[in-house]
C-alpha cells in the first residue's frame, strides 16, 4: 500500500542517521538536509549527540509520533524496530535500506516476514528492504547520488535493483532528462513495480502528474497488473519505456516443437510489453535515450531533416535512421535553393543539411528556419553541433534553444562535444532542454519508440469461432500428450484455421482411395513419432498408387508409428505459428517465416493471447522477413490479411482451451490467395 505518511510526511525518523556521509546513514540524512525537506527531521543514535546539526535520540522510545522511518541499521534489529515504531510512535511508512533479507537468506526471508506482517497488521507502507530510498519533490530518501534535477513533468522512474538505479540516473544527469520521483522497491514484496504503477493509475492527474514512465524490472511478479496498470496509463496519455533484465531461458525446455525451442520468458516478456504499448529498451544509456524522446513533442511522420556542421555524423544518423525504418528524405527544388544560397559556397542542402564546419549561428537558424516553415515533407529536425575547441559555442546553442522554443516540429539537440565544450552544453542543459550526445544511439532509440504498437484494445475476436466446439473436443481427451492428429484437424477447423484436405488411417486401400479421389500428388507422413522427418516419416510429391502404396509399407514398419496421413499437396511460401503457455504470462503466441527462418534463425515474433488484428498485424510487420511476406524482387507476396485472421483465430482458441501447453502449425503454405495449415501438433496437460 502507498500511503500519505511515504508520499508527504509531515514528520521523518532515521534510524541509523550519522555523521559520516561516507556511510549510507550519514548520506541519506545529507541528502534530506540539502533536498529541502520541509517537516520535522529526527534522527536515531546512541553514540552521538547532533548529527549534520541536528540534536539526536539516543532512544527509539524518546522519539515523538512521526510518520515515515529510514531504517538504516543491520537487518536483525530491523523487525524489533518496526514493531515498536508502529505500535509506540503510530509510524504508518518506513524505508528500509538495509540489506540481508529474503535476497540472502532463509533466516533473512524469515526476518523480511516478519516486518512484512507487522505492516499489514499497522497498514503501514514498505519500501524495500534492499534499495536505496525514495526520491521525491518532497523528501530525498536516499543515501545515493546523483541527485537529479526535479520538477512536476520530469520522469517517473521504478526500479528492482537499487545499484541499476544509480546507473541509471547518472546516464540520465548528462542528457539532462528531469526526475519527479525515484523509487527503488529493492525487494519489493510489499510495494513493487506494479504496485507503484497501479498507485499512479488510479490517482492519475493529467494537469500534474508526469505523462513519462521509465522502469527497471528483474521480475514480474504480477504480469496482469503490469499490463492493466500500464496500458491504462498509456491510454490517459503517457508514455512507458522499460528494461526486463534476466530474460534469457528460463529453466530447461525439452525441445519437442519449434515452439518449445524458441518460447522462453522472454518471448512472454516482449509480448506483455507490446500488448501494453510499452517501449522496450535493452541498456541503460537507450532507456534514458528513449526518457529524452518521450520530453520532446510528439510526432507521427518518419521523414526527418539532419542540420550538420560535420558531414560523419550526418551520413551516419542517415544510415541508422535508414535502417530503423525512418527517412531522410532529399530536399530539392525553390526551397532547397533559396537555403543553398543563404550558406557559405560548398554547403550541401541535399539532406542531410550540411553547413560546413565554418558555419555560422545565424546560419544554423536559417537552416531550421527552412525546415519547420518551407520544407512541409519534413516531421522533425535533428541538429547536429559540436566544436573542436577553436570556438565557443554559447551563441549557436542561444540560437538552437530559441528554435526549439519556437518550432512546432521536434528538435532532437546533438551535442557531440560534452568534454570540449562542457560549459556550454551545461548551459543549454540548465535551460531546461536534453541531449543526445550520440547520434547513432538517438536513432536506434528512436526505432524502438516508433515500432512500438498502440496498447491493444483487450477485445477478444471470436467471429467464425466456434466455442462450444472447442470445449467439447478438450473436454473429451483423456489423456496429456500430444493429441491425435484427427483432434488436431477438429480444433483448428473449429477456430475456422482451414487445413489442407487430409486423411489418417492405418487401411493402405483407405489412403489410396482419398488420393485418388483428391488428386496426385500427395505428401505422406507418418502418425506416431513426434519427429516424423528424423525418422524418415515424410514423402513429398507422391505422384501415383504404387508410390504411395510403397510408402506405407515401409511408414508402417517406423517404430511406434499407429497410422499414415495422407494430405493434398500443395504450394506456397511456408510460414509458421505456435504457441506456448507461460506461467503467470499465459499463452505466448509466435509467428514468422517456416523453414530456415524459424528453425536457424529464429526470425519470430511475439503476442500475448488473446491477440487483436492490430496486434497480428505488428507482429508480422516486426518480422526481419517481413519484406518475403509483403513480396519482394519481383516475387507476389503472401495473403497478410489471412495470415494475420489465422494468428488471432489460433490466440482465440488458446483462450478458451487453456489445457493446450504447447503448439506448432508448421508449415503454413501461403500464397497471394490463401494461407492454409498443413501440418499441427498440439499438445495438452489437464
Amino acid at each position: 500500500m502507498i500511503n500519505k505518511q511515504l508520499l508527504q510526511p509531515e514528520s521523518i525518523v532515521v534510524i541509523g542517521g550519522s555523521n559520516n556521509c561516507h556511510k549510507p546513514g550519514g548520506a541519506v540524512v545529507r541528502n534530506l538536509i540539502s533536498g529541502g525537506f520541509q517537516g520535522t527531521l529526527r534522527i536515531v543514535n546512541p553514540k552521538e549527540d547532533e548529527v549534520q546539526g541536528i540534536k539526536v535520540f539516543h532512544d527509539v522510545k524518546e522519539v515523538p509520533p512521526t510518520d515515515l522511518a529510514i531504517l538504516v541499521v543491520a537487518a536483525r534489529f530491523c523487525p524489533d524496530y518496526v514493531e515498536y515504531l508502529a505500535a509506540e510512535k503510530q509510524v504508518r511508512a518506513f524505508i528500509i535500506i538495509s540489506a540481508g533479507f529474503g535476497e540472502e537468506t532463509k533466516a533473512g526471508a524469515e526476518l523480511e516476514q516478519r516486518i512484512l506482517d507487522t505492516c499489514d497488521r499497522y497498514g503501514c507502507a514498505l519500501i524495500g528492504p534492499n534499495c536505496i530510498g525514495l526520491l521525491t519533490r518532497c523528501h530525498h530518501s536516499v543515501f545515493t547520488k546523483p541527485i537529479p534535477h526535479l520538477n512536476p513533468k520530469g520522469v517517473d522512474f521504478i526500479s528492482g535493483s537499487g545499484a541499476t538505479a544509480v546507473f541509471i540516473l547518472e546516464s540520465a544527469v548528462t542528457k539532462g532528462l528531469p526526475f519527479n520521483s525515484v523509487w527503488s522497491v529493492g525487494n519489493g514484496h510489499q510495494i513493487g513495480i506494479e504496485t507503484v504503477l497501479e498507485y499512479m493509475d488510479n490517482n492519475f492527474d493529467p494537469e500534474k502528474d508526469s505523462l513519462v514512465k521509465l522502469l527497471y524490472i528483474e521480475n514480474i511478479a504480477d504480469p496482469d497488473k503490469l499490463l492493466y496498470h500500464a496500458t491504462s496509463l498509456i491510454r490517459k496519455g503517457c508514455r512507458i519505456a522499460a528494461i526486463k533484465a534476466g530474460s534469457s531461458e528460463s529453466g530447461s525446455r525439452a525441445a519437442s516443437s519449434h515452439t518449445g525451442a524458441i518460447a522462453s520468458s522472454d518471448s512472454a516478456v516482449e509480448a506483455l510489453f507490446r500488448k501494453a504499448g510499452i517501449v522496450r529498451c535493452f541498456s541503460r544509456d537507450e532507456l534514458t535515450t528513449v526518457g529524452c524522446i518521450f520530453t520532446l513533442p510528439r510526432f507521427t511522420g518518419k521523414n526527418f531533416a539532419i542540420v550538420t556542421h560535420a558531414g560523419g555524423p550526418g551520413v551516419m544518423l542517415t544510415d541508422a535512421l535508414s535502417k530503423g525504418g525512418m527517412n531522410v528524405p532529399p530536399l530539392t527544388g525553390k526551397s532547397a535553393d533559396e537555403l543553398k544560397d543563404k550558406l557559405f559556397p560548398g554547403s550541401s542542402v541535399a539532406n542531410p543539411i550540411d553547413i560546413l564546419a565554418t558555419g555560422t549561428a545565424e546560419q544554423l537558424g536559417i537552416a531550421v528556419d527552412f525546415c519547420e516553415k518551407k520544407f512541409k515533407d519534413i516531421d522533425a529536425i535533428m541538429v547536429i553541433f559540436g566544436t573542436p575547441g577553436l570556438v565557443q559555442l554559447y551563441e549557436t546553442y542561444d540560437v538552437l534553444h530559441k528554435k526549439i522554443q519556437e518550432c512546432k516540429k521536434p528538435i532532437f539537440p546533438i551535442l557531440p562535444s560534452v568534454s570540449t565544450a562542457g560549459p556550454e552544453v551545461h548551459e543549454f542543459l540548465q535551460r531546461g532542454h536534453v541531449n543526445f550526445s550520440d547520434e547513432v544511439v538517438l536513432a536506434t532509440a528512436l526505432t524502438q519508440v516508433m515500432k512500438t504498437p498502440a496498447p491493444a484494445d483487450g477485445q477478444i475476436e471470436i467471429h467464425g469461432v466456434d466455442v462450444p466446439r472447442i470445449r467439447r473436443i478438450i473436454d473429451g481427451i483423456a489423456d496429456n500428450g500430444y493429441i491425435a492428429p484427427n483432434l488436431v484437424h477438429d480444433l483448428l477447423q473449429s477456430a475456422g484455421i482451414p487445413t489442407v484436405p487430409e486423411i489418417v488411417s492405418n487401411d493402405k486401400n483407405e489412403l489410396l482411395a482419398f488420393a485418388e479421389k483428391s488428386g496426385y500428388p500427395v505428401v505422406a507422413k507418418v502418425v506416431g513419432p513426434v519427429h516424423k522427418s528424423d525418422v524418415g516419416g515424410v514423402a513429398l510429391n507422391v505422384r501415383t498408387p504404387e508410390h504411395l502404396a510403397l510408402e506405407f509399407d515401409r511408414m508402417m514398419k517406423i517404430p511406434d508409428a499407429t497410422a499414415v496421413m495422407v494430405q493434398k499437396m500443395i504450394k506456397g511460401t511456408e510460414l509458421f505459428i505456435g504457441a506456448k503457455y507461460e506461467p503467470r504470462f499465459g499463452h505466448v503466441v509466435l509467428c514468422g517465416l517456416g523453414g530456415i527462418f524459424v528453425e536457424v534463425l529464429k526470425d519470430v515474433s511475439s503476442g500475448l493471447a488473446p491477440l487483436s488484428y492490430e496486434e497480428a498485424y505488428s507482429m508480422i510487420h516486426s518480422l526481419r522477413g517481413y519484406k518475403i511476406i509483403k513480396g519482394t524482387r519481383g516475387q507476389q507476396g503472401v495473403n497478410e490479411k489471412k495470415y494475420a485472421e489465422i494468428i488471432v483465430r489460433l490466440s482465440t482458441l488458446l483462450r478458451f482451451a487453456t489445457e493446450i501447453k504447447e503448439m506448432d502449425i508448421n508449415p503454413l503454405l501461403a500464397d497471394e490467395n490463401d494461407v492454409i495449415a498443413v501440418d499441427a501438433r498440439i499438445l495438452v496437460e489437464k
